[in-house]
């Protein structure tokens, strides 16, 4: 079981990352967005907090900003009809915090806004964790930041101008690619608003 992993950031895309470790080993590790939003550039330090999904065709490691947004992760892959590559949607998406707000508020609207959930699956995120969560967890580890910040909130904007989240989260993501530092919200908005209209 890898539980953390800390080392050089050597590349990222979309929805992963590489991470040189001191041993020579480099790990690929696939992120939600809130670590994809603040990383550092690549040759600086990284630390995570990881969970290894082992399937029969692939091992998978996924990093997040904290210990409690990778429970979080555990907890929905435990719930039925939530694989892996949903409960990153759902925590790129709604961020920790308000991910965990929706489920024990019984809030369907907020989570069927997120690709890929509809009503009876919100229910039973609802029906199945309302009771079991802890705080989302956005305390950063290492260089990895917040689950809530500019990339959360440029997919929402672009979700309340009447794209589909799953359009949104791609533009915004691939906003986030080549993204200067200390970007504003505003003018990640705008720049996420141009990639989704091509």
């Amino acid at each position: 079981m890898i539980s953390r992993i800390q080392g050089t950031l050597l590349s990222h895309t979309l929805d992963r990352i590489e991470v040189l470790t001191a041993s020579g080993l480099a790990y690929e590790v696939l992120v939600p967005l809130s670590v994809l939003e603040t990383l550092p550039r690549p040759g600086d330090e990284i630390a995570l907090h990881t969970a290894m999904v082992v399937r029969e065709d692939a091992w998978l490691l996924f990093g997040f900003a904290s210990a409690a947004e990778r429970k979080l992760f555990h907890r929905l892959t435990a719930t039925t009809g939530v694989g892996p590559a949903l409960a990153m949607n759902l925590i790129s998406t709604l961020t920790g915090d308000r991910l965990v707000r929706a489920i024990r508020e019984g809030d369907l609207v907020a989570l069927t806004r997120v690709p890929r959930v509809g009503k009876k699956l919100a229910e039973r995120l609802v029906l199945e964790l309302r009771d079991k969560l802890d705080g989302g967890g956005d305390a950063p580890a290492g260089k990895a930041a917040p689950g809530s910040g500019p990339g959360a909130d440029a997919i929402r904007a672009l979700v309340a101008l009447g794209y589909a989240s799953a359009d949104a989260e791609r533009a915004v993501r691939a906003t986030l690619e080549d993204a200067p530092k200390g970007e504003s919200t505003a003018d990640l908005i705008r720049r996420s608003l141009a990639a989704v209209a091509k």
